[in-house]
């Protein structure tokens, strides 16, 4: 059965294409629920509540672009709310305020293995990891993060100045062993 062919299943409430959906796309979309959350078992909460959503809406996909893109559309949005829901999230700092290093060094992101990096990524503060997610991961520019966590373009790009400075502090503690 082609993808087309499990959508329209999906579509008429057969539960057999709702679990080859879930099953082709549960592993992806997990991932994406965990760089934006860094929490396994709220990544997990997310991910189910993000599957209802596809399945309840499944209707309003109507071919306009990658069916992939719009699954991926809905759980990133379904993060973001459990992220602005946490009200952990602190957004506060100017660009001006954000003073870390970064400079270029022979330890690069290409000699560690892709758990690895997202492990970093996971360990970040929520703050960054989300607009870190959104701007290098997802293509998001910062006006339109801006616009999405209720932020000023500023905060974004000092979000994203941390998260790159926390990742390359990261990396060069792995590198240096500290």
């Amino acid at each position: 059965m082609n993808l087309d062919e499990i959508i329209n299943n999906c579509k008429q409430g057969k539960h057999s294409a709702q679990q080859m959906l879930f099953d082709y796309f549960s592993p992806k979309m997990m991932t994406v629920c965990l760089r934006y959350l860094g929490n396994r078992e709220e990544a997990e909460d997310v991910c189910q509540i993000s599957f209802v959503k596809l399945f309840k809406n499944i209707h309003d996909y109507n071919k306009d672009g990658s069916f992939e893109g719009w699954v991926r559309r809905i759980f990133v949005n379904t993060s973001l709310d459990q992220i602005r829901k946490n009200k952990k999230t602190k957004y506060d700092m100017s660009v001006d305020d954000v003073d870390y290093k970064l400079e270029n060094n022979d330890f690069t992101l290409e000699q560690m293995a892709a758990e690895d990096i997202l492990k970093l990524v996971e360990e970040m503060p929520t703050g960054y990891r989300t607009v870190f997610n959104m701007f290098a991961i997802e293509g998001f520019s910062h006006k339109e993060i801006a616009h999405h966590l209720a932020i000023t373009e500023n905060t974004s790009k000092s979000q994203f100045k941390r998260a790159r400075g926390y990742l390359m502090n990261s990396l060069e503690n792995l590198q240096y062993g500290k």
